[in-house]
């Protein structure tokens, strides 16, 4: 028990709360810049068992916040070398790589197993996808975003509002870190904010980080924060599907242009331009499914076919489907 001596006289922690983390499994969804300290950290205090989702390989371009892997791993699955750099470090951890995008085909049964959901996927789809999973079982969620030289984390769902409570509305436009930029230790300081909630919700300390979000800005070296306890769940939330989700009845319709996507989303697409959409006519009860990369245009078009009366919504990002 050497390995973990320095956490374990703790007073918060102990010889019974190692023996909780040694229990407890928690599912990481992205391997990538917030998910290697995430995984790090939570291998290092000794979490038994951790499932990692991952569809992406390791990249040169991935190195500069991405300090699990070197220059040996460039080409292999990030879940895959992962796992090795972790095991290399502590054996006895059961590590589950699970190289495949996050869906709201799959999101049941990955969630379902864990104690502690974390989003460490950098996609606001798969945010929202595992939120509202979340939120249906009861699972707690520690959800970051990061950009630049800032970001924000928070702990929501198990018994405390959702992130959609927080954040009802897309932002007009997504950028990434992959074309606004990143500095690598803005990613590893949230990334660790993430392990840090995650610890303290495995074991059961108080205050908890579920109902909190903490805000960082390391350009000016600033930190802020809110509690979210009470508040409410929106009413209306466009939810995401699958491919293997969609059915005969639905009314299902590509928005990019085809130059963008040569292919549809689906075989039964309609190929419309945003701009249509104010003249589509739509049976009350049959769904339509808005469909793009990301899920921000779908997201934008559901938003104005809900001012115009259509309440029967759902969206398919192409970069969360299956």
């Amino acid at each position: 028990m050497s390995r973990y001596a320095r956490q374990m006289s703790l007073p918060d922690v102990g010889a019974a709360g190692q023996a909780r983390l040694e229990q407890a499994r928690v599912l990481v969804v992205g391997a990538g810049g917030l998910g290697c300290p995430v995984l790090q950290y939570l291998a290092g205090a000794g979490v038994g068992t951790m499932d990692i989702m991952d569809h992406d390989r390791v990249e040169e371009g991935n190195l500069h916040r991405q300090p699990l892997y070197t220059m040996d791993d460039i080409g292999a699955p990030k879940v895959e070398a992962a796992r090795a750099r972790l095991r290399a470090a502590n054996p006895d951890l059961i590590l589950t790589p699970m190289a495949c995008r996050l869906t709201p085909a799959n999101v049941a049964a990955a969630v379902a197993q864990a104690d502690v959901v974390i989003d460490a996927a950098d996609s606001f789809a798969a945010s929202y996808i595992l939120s509202d999973t979340c939120l249906e079982m009861g699972k707690p969620l520690i959800s970051a975003s990061v950009l630049g030289q800032s970001g924000y984390v928070g702990g929501y769902c198990g018994g405390v509002p959702s992130l959609r409570a927080v954040f009802p509305e897309l932002p007009e436009q997504a950028a990434t870190c992959a074309t606004a930029g990143v500095l690598g230790p803005a990613v590893g300081v949230i990334g660790t904010l993430q392990a840090q909630m995650a610890l303290r919700v495995l074991l059961d300390l108080s205050p908890s980080p579920l109902g909190r979000l903490v805000t960082v800005d390391l350009e000016q070296f600033q930190f802020g924060g809110f509690s979210f306890a009470t508040a409410p769940e929106p009413e209306n939330g466009f939810r995401f599907v699958s491919r293997s989700q969609l059915t005969a009845a639905d009314r299902v319709i590509e928005l990019r242009p085809e130059s963008e996507a040569p292919h549809l989303a689906a075989p039964e697409a309609q190929r419309l331009d945003p701009r249509a959409l104010e003249t589509l006519e739509v049976s009350p009860d049959q769904r339509t499914v808005l469909c793009c990369a990301t899920g921000l245009r779908a997201w934008r078009s559901a938003r104005a076919l809900s001012a115009l009366g259509h309440c029967n919504i759902a969206l398919l990002a192409t970069s969360c489907s299956a």
